[in-house]
């Protein structure tokens, strides 16, 4: 660290820089010192996230021009404690312009350093103290040279953040470790409906516009929201206990999506027998007027591609499958949340489990030949990706390259070999303990060992070891006649690399 200026004199660089920050309000203002990028060192993504503070809650505010190629004027306020002493305040945030910052009322100096804002309060801050960020700021919809972010739609804007893209939106503490409370204010011209996570609290008129405001009643990662806006339809029923449920359609396609949005009620049904009560306060399905090629289990409004539940080349169980696969998440995923992205395995490979003990009871997919197939497989996912709970950073320029094989079937035989090994009883317990033990935080690989370990009655470190972090599968409890075929060559494919929750239309094949 750079040695301490006298006090007074630092006082005065810092007040005088962020009062050009606040005149000029265009982009990004330099501030009085070097700023460089931050991160809690995350194994596959070193420079997500930021130290020295704790989200409490998000307060986000955007302005729709009503054309989804324009960016979005947007204010982000941001309470956080402070978990260290910090005289700078990193956060994620790019592809955006900046206006102008205040730290606790005060403008505050702010400059860019690779995909981070660097913000110089007035004062230093101190740790055991709240904070209260505010940003003004563009979010912009038209891609960059990165994906993720803001997905256009035929008629307006939905999110897909995961798994590093929400500071592509708005200035945050992009890692899922960090969960906090969100509310959402959307404006959009008349015409257009804006639908986000939680429960809506208002819809504010005024003449040509209307404000819609949603809140979450539990912590959110960041790379879980979602807004929707569009010209949309808005369908409400209800769900299991009263659960209000309410899905997001086009305008003019409710009728043709409503066969599948009245499966919702009993999939929530049928995963409550298995995972307990559905852990948030409303749910429901976002059809976005896009080709996404990728589902995605936004925390309460999961997002799907419209040509999902059109594609008559598609059988009914497959898509009933997907669908459970992005509800499984709101368990697994979502409530439940990976402490870093090493832990991927524990939210797509519990989503995948699900999904296949749906097709087999609604479809008549064998879970056993399902998981058969994908041991044969699991040697060359292990070589080209690594392990499931130790995967292999993704190539340069593909962040997303992260969600192979290797997290989603080959999670899902974790599962299964686990079952094996403990039985279906204590199995079944544990999947019930951990989205109980863990609600509304995040845990770690680790952590379900030990609580594996604990269900089981004795120690299974030895036995999950291999299965989560070895370079080849270990023989299957049960099967001692399954074989994995000889890895392949690991060298990248030319065929791009799917995109998280990626329904493949090949129901025959499994997900990729």
């Amino acid at each position: 660290m750079p040695p301490t200026p006298h006090p007074l004199a630092a006082r005065r660089r810092r007040t005088a820089t962020a009062l050009l920050a606040s005149a000029v309000c265009v982009c990004l203002v330099a501030a009085s010192a070097p700023a460089e990028p931050l991160g809690i060192g995350d194994r596959l993504f070193p420079h997500l996230g930021n130290p020295g503070y704790d989200v409490l809650s998000y307060d986000l505010s955007l302005s729709y021009p009503g054309s989804n190629d324009r960016p979005l004027e947007a204010v982000t306020t941001i309470d956080a404690r402070l978990t260290a002493d910090l005289d700078r305040i990193n956060l994620d945030f790019t592809h955006g312009t900046v206006r102008s910052v205040d730290v606790d009322g005060r403008p505050a100096a702010f400059t860019g350093a690779g995909e981070d804002l660097v913000i110089t309060p007035e004062d230093d801050l101190d740790e055991g103290e709240s904070t209260r960020i505010i940003v003004r700021h563009t979010s912009d919809p038209v891609p960059g040279d990165r994906e993720g972010g803001w997905v256009r739609t035929a008629d307006g804007l939905a999110m897909a953040n995961q798994a590093d893209a929400a500071h592509l939106v708005f200035p945050c503490n992009d890692h899922p470790s960090d969960k906090a409370m969100f509310t959402f204010r959307i404006t959009a011209p008349d015409g257009h409906t804006a639908v986000a996570n939680g429960l809506p609290t208002g819809a504010d008129r005024t003449r040509g516009a209307t404000t819609w405001t949603y809140r979450t009643l539990h912590p959110m990662a960041t790379e879980l929201a979602q807004v929707s806006i569009g010209r949309s339809t808005v369908v409400h029923r209800t769900g299991p206990h009263g659960l209000p449920l309410r899905d997001v359609v086009p305008a003019g396609r409710r009728a043709e999506a409503e066969p599948w949005l009245a499966k919702t009620p009993a999939q929530i049904s049928w995963m409550e027998e298995r995972a307990g009560r559905y852990p948030f306060a409303t749910y429901g399905l976002l059809l976005a007027d896009a080709s996404t090629g990728f589902a995605l289990e936004t925390q309460t409004l999961s997002l799907f591609e419209r040509d999902l539940f059109t594609d008559p080349a598609l059988p009914d169980w497959y898509v009933e499958s997907i669908m459970v696969h992005e509800l499984a998440h709101q368990w697994f995923g979502n409530s439940v949340g990976p402490r870093t992205w090493s832990d991927l395995w524990l939210s797509e490979g519990h989503a995948t489990w699900y999904e296949a003990l749906y097709a087999e009871e609604k479809g008549g997919r064998s879970i056993e030949a399902r998981m058969r197939a994908a041991y044969e497989a699991s040697d060359g996912w292990r070589a080209a990706g690594g392990p499931p709970a130790s995967p292999r950073p993704a190539e340069p320029g593909r962040k997303i390259g992260i969600f192979r094989p290797n997290v989603y079937a080959g999670g899902a035989l974790v599962l299964y070999a686990l079952r094996q090994e403990i039985g279906r009883t204590a199995f079944e317990r544990l999947e019930r303990e951990w989205v109980t033990r863990h609600r509304d935080g995040t845990a770690s690989t680790s952590d379900f060992v030990r609580l594996a370990s604990d269900v089981a009655g004795r120690d299974l470190t030895g036995f999950l070891h291999p299965w989560l972090h070895g370079t080849t599968t270990p023989p299957m409890p049960g099967h001692p006649e399954w074989r994995a075929a000889a890895a392949r060559d690991p060298k990248p494919a030319r065929r791009p690399v799917p995109s998280p929750h990626r329904p493949v239309h090949r129901p025959d094949a499994g997900r990729e």
